[in-house]
């Protein structure tokens, strides 16, 4: 369980990093300097990272016995912009425990 959930806050901080690149970088180069390469880049690697997100986040879920409360406030964390580092922090806390 401990692998478990220092795999799904690595790959929550990352998810949350390429997120925001997303959305301050590769979208302001899309509309404003015409560079659409930027969001098909950077919005690949943040599918992949979603994804990776939301599997290792049903993981810890069965792992951890948390309830599906749990799983969507992870969900919500995931598609609010710096929601995932707010919700890594309750993550630490429950490392720290284990």
């Amino acid at each position: 369980m401990k692998k478990t959930l220092l795999w799904f806050r690595r790959i929550a901080i990352a998810e949350g990093i390429s997120f925001l690149a997303l959305l301050l970088i590769a979208m302001p180069l899309k509309y404003f300097a015409h560079q659409p390469l930027a969001v098909t880049i950077a919005g690949s690697i943040h599918g992949i990272l979603f994804i990776a997100f939301m599997i290792l986040a049903l993981e810890y879920k069965s792992a951890a016995k948390k309830n599906i409360k749990w799983f969507a406030s992870a969900f919500i964390a995931s598609i609010l912009p710096f929601g995932t580092f707010v919700l890594d922090k309750s993550l630490k806390k429950e490392e720290q425990a284990l």
